[in-house]
């Protein structure tokens, strides 16, 4: 099982949106890089933390996710009125991919990325890396498990 960190800013969809659909369909992925980790190493199982960005000081680690339908085309890519086309995307040979995913936990408060980038466990990560773009990062199970137990910390 590999565990992931997937970004959404939640002012296009949120850990309440994902909470009101139940299982959504993760589209939009327009980076190589993420649809080849979608392609070579999402299986259904995976663990997913659902990370609201650009959130100001909501910005962080908000609920917990797992992928239910491996990789396939992304129907947004064909679809000219989606928020992400891609005129150049051949139905024959598609070049972007998604995921479906189902909510698992929606997190009693935010792990926030300062709280995050404090912990000296964590330092390694990606997310904390100045540059990083990508949408969908991977992350290890200690990580994951890290995380976790700090969202969950003084909970009754």
């Amino acid at each position: 099982m590999n565990h992931w960190i997937f970004k959404s800013e939640p002012s296009c969809y949120s850990i309440d949106d994902l909470q009101r659909d139940g299982i959504e369909m993760w589209d939009g992925v327009r980076n190589y890089q993420v649809r080849n980790m979608m392609r070579d190493l999402m299986r259904v199982g995976d663990r997913v933390l659902f990370y609201h960005s650009n959130a100001g000081v909501g910005t962080g680690v908000v609920g917990q996710m797992e992928i239910v339908r491996e990789a396939y085309p992304d129907p947004t890519q064909f679809d000219p009125n989606s928020e992400h086309p891609d005129p150049k995307s051949d139905p024959e040979n598609p070049r972007w991919l998604c995921v479906d995913v189902r909510l698992v936990e929606k997190f009693p408060r935010t792990l926030t990325l300062q709280q995050i980038k404090s912990d000296p466990a964590f330092a390694s990560m990606q997310l904390v890396k100045k540059g990083n773009r990508l949408s969908i990062l991977p992350i290890t199970k200690a990580q994951y498990q890290r995380m976790k137990k700090l969202v969950h910390r003084g909970r009754s």
